[in-house]
């Protein structure tokens, strides 16, 4: 007898997964989807507490076929979920973390949205049980986008649903080297890769869970090692997408959700060992990728702090990240009538520091908090002379430089 194709295979690396293991299964479970359509393939990384066991339990009750491997531990969640990958039949890939849960329905309506616009990954929409949870991509439900039209470079976990040719077609599998970051290296190469991305946000697919007994992975593991899983982050992003405003825009990932916590208020309680070392780290990255391009997507604050970075400032840097914990608002300039908003966060202007005044002005999007601020300028000046010179010279009329407009100092 012929076994027909699964729509999805469920990709569950467990380790110590108890309590938390039994509602994740009864999610699975409760799906709206046939059963037919859908296989579990759970991998227990070496847990000594029941896990294996009870998903074993799982295994000849449930309505789905599920395949359990119990394997020696590995260190990290790569390995298991490589290992559930490699065996998985199904047209689609979801990876579901053992302490996390499904949201019902989830499984049938991102397949349905996979097949219906034809894309390669679709996002469910998540949502946090006592943790926090990406939110900015969540707006509206969209059949098809990519990784530059929207904001789902910052939700780079891995509890996506993955159309399986597109992994195979380009070998792709967790980096068993990190163990943390993991995910974010995986998610961002498919985002690059795929052909369109769905975001289904009318429905929650996906309860990120907070543990309460510290084991959470997230949570783990040395500093060193965000700055490895930064570099390799930043680097896949150099080597698939060409230098310019592209690029710029996903630079952001790394840098402020990677790197720029190791230089947050945290940075205060490190010895000044800890502390030179993260420079150290990190100076390798901000040579090869810190650029204007990206300092500019950067609010005033964080793009400070990542320019001391860069710089490689630690007395200066320990003053901004100081001023940072203190949760103040830096006070505003204003010039040029209100076109131009400077935040004057520790050191603006300061001769001894030699800080670029740039490094402190505001772009539009922070400058319209500040009443005063009127947007446009010079660039819309330089604009409108620029539409009065091609019209002249489509019109064949001699064209005259207009005067300059007096600006405030």
């Amino acid at each position: 007898m012929t076994v027909a194709q699964p729509d999805v295979t469920v990709v569950i690396g467990a380790y110590e997964a108890m309590p938390y293991l039994v509602e994740c299964l009864a999610s699975v479970e409760a799906q709206t989807i046939d059963p037919e359509r859908v296989e579990v393939v759970a991998v227990d990384d070496g847990s000594t507490d029941g896990t294996g066991e009870y998903l074993e339990e799982f295994a000849d009750r449930a309505p789905m076929r599920v395949t359990v491997i119990r394997q020696a531990n590995s260190g990290g969640p790569s390995g298991p979920r490589n290992v559930g990958l490699d065996k998985a039949a199904g047209r689609y890939v979801f990876f579901l973390d053992a302490d996390d849960r499904l949201g019902p329905e989830a499984l049938e309506r991102m397949v349905v949205m996979a097949d219906r616009a034809g894309t390669d990954v679709v996002l469910g929409r998540i949502e946090g049980v006592n943790r926090g949870a990406p939110k900015s991509m969540w707006g509206r439900t969209v059949e098809r986008t990519d990784v530059h039209s929207s904001n789902i470079m910052f939700t780079l976990s891995a509890q996506k649903l993955f159309r399986r040719a597109l992994l195979d077609r380009h070998g792709l599998r967790f980096d068993e080297s990190l163990y943390t970051g993991e995910d974010a290296l995986f998610t961002m190469e498919a985002y690059l890769r795929a052909d369109g991305v769905s975001v289904v946000a009318d429905h929650t697919c996906y309860y990120l869970v907070g543990r309460d007994d510290g084991k959470h992975v997230t949570k783990s593991g040395s500093y060193t090692l965000r700055f490895d899983s930064a570099r390799l982050l930043a680097r896949l992003i150099a080597d698939l997408v060409p230098g310019g405003p592209q690029r710029d825009r996903l630079m952001v990932r790394p840098f402020t959700v990677t790197l720029l916590p190791q230089f947050g208020p945290r940075f205060l309680k490190d010895s000044e060992q800890v502390r030179r070392h993260k420079l150290e780290l990190a100076k390798p990255l901000t040579d090869a990728h810190w650029t204007e391009g990206v300092a500019r997507h950067l609010k005033v604050e964080e793009r400070l702090r990542m320019h001391l970075v860069a710089q490689q400032r630690l007395e200066l840097l320990t003053d901004a990240v100081k001023f940072t914990a203190s949760k103040k608002q830096a006070p505003a300039l204003l010039e040029r009538r209100g076109r131009r908003v400077y935040l004057a966060y520790p050191h603006f202007r300061d001769r001894a520091a030699g800080i670029p005044d740039s490094v402190y002005l505001a772009a539009p999007r922070e400058a319209r908090a500040f009443p005063g601020y009127r947007e446009g300028g010079t660039n819309t000046v330089l604009r409108r002379a620029a539409r009065r010179a091609r019209r002249l010279l489509a019109s064949g009329e001699e064209v005259t430089p207009e005067a300059p407009t007096a600006t405030a100092a």
